[in-house]
């Protein structure tokens, strides 16, 4: 897998805001099953900046991540996307989960492609840009080192290789916005350290917006550049910090007194916020 980044990069500048959520609240159940599950909830992503939002279990990550993509709808607050207020699920938007969900009877190549067949700017286009999308996928996979498994199937690559098909899926038709939910959680630490750098390649070279959803604390800071606590049911933002370590970030910056510290004080304002 080719992971050593480039010696000059150009990092994707941050610009206004892409995301903005604005007192959101979000209510599960009616009658006496209601659960209040946000409440509150303010948070603005900019153009361009990598943010990862952690949190006790049950805080709200997920549900954060269906309310940036429009799956579901706040019952108070508003949301907006790319400065258009969010009334359904939202384009141009990539996602990977922690299950890569690669089509099994589909070639890495094939799978990689879905999304030129689903997304309606793309799907009208296929037949005439076939050869263009093909190519796309291609260099896609060869960024994150599966140019010679394009042929292979789902059943004979490793959970590592799936879930890099799984990336260059979310990625291939350029979102300008990716969505990551506990993307490399199922994966040995090796190999998810190795996707860290694959991911963070990806970022500066396409430029998009990302939300990673995660409970590893060292995975938040190293490809973030802001993380997000959020407090124990009902969610809402309790701290955030400011990652300064600068691009490109090399895995060695994990073993760093300061990486350390970072990691300890998320872990110290979770616990908090557990507590509270």
């Amino acid at each position: 897998m080719r992971s050593a980044m480039p010696e000059e990069v150009r990092v994707p500048s941050v610009g206004q805001a892409h995301v903005d959520l604005r007192g959101i609240g979000l209510v599960y159940g009616t009658g006496d099953k209601r659960t209040l599950a946000i409440d509150g909830l303010n948070l603005q992503v900019r153009q361009g900046e990598f943010v990862a939002v952690v949190g006790p279990s049950g805080s709200g990550k997920s549900t954060l991540m269906k309310l940036v993509t429009g799956l579901i709808l706040p019952d108070a607050g508003e949301a907006y996307y790319e400065g258009k207020r969010i009334t359904g699920p939202v384009k141009n938007v990539g996602m990977a989960f922690q299950n890569a969900t690669l089509l099994p009877w589909r070639t890495t190549l094939g799978n990689v492609m879905l999304p030129f067949e689903i997304v309606k700017s793309h799907k009208h286009q296929l037949r005439r840009n076939a050869e263009e999308y093909i190519e796309r996928a291609r260099q896609l996979l060869a960024t994150v080192g599966l140019k010679d498994f394009a042929d292979k199937h789902p059943g004979e690559l490793s959970g590592g290789m799936q879930q890099r098909a799984n990336v260059c899926r979310a990625l291939v038709h350029e979102p300008r916005l990716l969505m990551l939910d506990e993307p490399f959680g199922a994966l040995d630490a090796f190999t998810r350290e190795e996707l860290w750098g694959v991911t963070q390649e990806l970022w500066i070279k396409q430029g998009f917006s990302a939300i990673l959803v995660t409970h590893d604390l060292r995975e938040a800071v190293f490809l973030a550049d802001r993380v997000i606590v959020l407090s124990s049911r009902p969610g809402r933002v309790v701290f955030e910090h400011h990652v300064e370590f600068p691009r490109p970030r090399e895995i060695s910056t994990i073993y760093k007194p300061e990486f350390g510290e970072i990691v300890k004080d998320l872990r110290r304002k979770i616990v908090e916020a557990m507590e509270s």
